[in-house]
């Protein structure tokens, strides 16, 4: 069996580890952090091609991983992955590009697109993937590395899922940080998500109801890697997905979330290259704000890579 040892534990590295592993290879996980404490785990996780190229891929990518969220939404408690109905505010069909034939039951209203689309836990998502990875022979080590040959003396082929990380360990310059900060509140009966966003601006607003709470959001700040949620920030999230529904104003706040989505200025890569002294490196990253979105799809251009 073809030793395999995928770098990063986030939704990419864990997706793309299971594909390999049921392909029949020898698979680890090597993670400096646990999945929870990844950025993954602090998606709002809506499918939807958010902040991500390069688009003519990323369509195929995305309709790919949303047929298996189809299938994976019929066991919700276990799977973390449900459908749910909501409207994208602002948007129409005619400019999202020939991906949007693959939606079914898009319509569109005075508001914009109303489409019921998968919509992730990801804490039990990432748990899920993690227990499906171990019946399938992998496992996940909590382990940091300095560099791919570390990994490369271990395995013949190591894949390379490691987010923002990649910027040093590849060494990528156009791998860059993009902020988002969200607040968690109790749900005051929001059964539908909404969001609206626009390009330009670094402000914009979701809310998406999750099992137990209700995720607002947010933001999306180039190059800003601050760790912690700031105060002003939030209240202006909470105000905004009030002007939608009046009813969160008054909602209990639970907490406060920032995670740094990994952009890249020339998108996602998804390509091979040989390890000094032998054996053969994937790279699978820069998924941007959409590593939910493409994660099945990516998991399975980069499996064939590795043949």
């Amino acid at each position: 069996m073809t030793r395999v040892i995928v770098v990063g534990g986030g939704v990419i590295g864990l997706t793309t580890a299971v594909t390999l592993a049921e392909r029949g290879l020898r698979v680890r996980v090597w993670s400096r952090d646990p999945a929870g404490a990844t950025t993954s785990a602090v998606a709002g996780a809506l499918w939807w091609p958010y902040r991500i190229e390069p688009a003519e891929r990323v369509g195929g990518w995305a309709l790919e991983t949303l047929a298996v969220y189809e299938e994976l939404a019929a066991a919700p408690e276990r799977t973390g992955v449900r459908l749910a109905a909501g409207v994208h505010g602002g948007e129409r069909l005619a400019a999202l590009g020939p991906w949007a034939a693959g939606l079914t039951g898009a319509a569109e209203v005075p508001e914009g697109l109303r489409v019921v689309l998968p919509l992730l836990d990801m804490p039990v998502h990432l748990a899920w993937l993690e227990r499906r990875l171990a019946a399938a022979g992998g496992a996940v080590e909590r382990r940091a590395v300095a560099g791919f040959g570390e990994a490369g003396a271990s395995a013949a082929v190591v894949v390379n899922c490691t987010g923002l990380g990649a910027r040093e360990l590849v060494p990528d310059a156009g791998v860059r940080p993009v902020r988002g900060q969200l607040v968690v509140v109790e749900n005051p009966g929001v059964e539908e998500w909404f969001t609206e966003a626009d390009a330009s601006s670094a402000a914009t607003t979701y809310f998406f109801p999750q099992p137990g709470r209700l995720v607002l959001g947010g933001t999306a700040e180039a190059d800003d890697e601050r760790p912690e949620g700031d105060a002003g920030t939030a209240r202006e999230i909470v105000a905004r997905c009030a002007r939608v529904r009046p009813e969160i104003a008054g909602a209990r706040v639970l907490g406060h979330r920032v995670g740094l989505r990994p952009t890249r200025e020339a998108g996602v890569r998804i390509e091979a290259e040989p390890l000094p002294g032998g054996g053969l490196l994937v790279h699978n990253y820069g998924h941007g704000g959409a590593g939910v979105t493409v994660a099945w799809g990516c998991a399975r251009a980069a499996a064939a890579l590795v043949g």
